[in-house]
């Protein structure tokens, strides 16, 4: 029995297209397929306008508006102000066009007349790809915190033959101990180890017997 999913877990989608035959056409097809389609823009205007409140979680974009509109770069407005994934909508197959297209770095792009199964497929892929980029910028953010919070002991360190104390950059001896926690992140918990319990345990029985 196939699942009736909610309204708010559907993936929305935003199509931007000036033939509003189409438009409508496409968003009938896409919300029979499932995915919600909260509004249609048929500018570069209306499109941010959309994307400001309906927070679509995908753009569909016709690359050429009314009155000659450039949909490229209104989809490059959208990609770096909201970091959504971006599929052209479009009847131009020229080598021009193509390389216009693939210089922004679309998540796809789709020709007219099209099959709408097949924008089903490019709609998934284009969302599994834009997730994939999140977790990585995710990982990649998390590993330049964490080397932010790393510190590296490296080189030769100057160190007591006697007392163990280490000079450091200044000049001033430190203690082991005081060096290694100014100089990383290390933290020290004390004990004694087996070869110290039995010598100091030895000496202070040898010591309790003269007295």
């Amino acid at each position: 029995m196939q699942t009736e999913h909610r309204e708010e877990d559907k993936v929305k989608v935003l199509i931007v297209e000036d033939e509003i035959v189409i438009a409508k056409d496409l968003q009938k097809n896409l919300e029979r397929l499932g995915y919600s389609v909260p509004g249609l823009a048929v500018s570069a205007k209306q499109a941010m306008e959309k994307v400001r409140e309906y927070h679509p979680d995908l753009v569909l974009m016709d690359i050429m508006l009314n009155d000659k509109e450039d949909g490229i770069e209104a989809a490059k407005k959208i990609r770096s102000d909201f970091d959504l994934p971006i599929i052209y909508l479009t009847a131009y197959s020229d080598n021009q066009t193509v390389k216009r297209l693939t210089a922004t770095e679309p998540f796809g792009y789709i020709l007219k007349p099209f099959d709408v199964n097949y924008v089903k497929v490019i709609i998934d892929i284009a969302l599994y790809k834009h997730s994939l980029e999140r977790e990585k910028e995710r990982l990649i953010k998390e590993l330049q915190n964490a080397l932010e919070h790393v510190k590296r002991l490296k080189g030769l360190l100057p160190i007591c033959a006697w007392c163990k104390k280490i000079r450091d950059d200044r000049g001033y001896w430190q203690e082991v101990e005081t060096y290694l926690h100014e100089h990383s992140d290390v933290d020290f918990s004390h004990g004694i180890c087996p070869e110290c319990t039995e010598k100091f345990h030895r000496d202070f029985t040898e010591k309790h017997k003269k007295s």
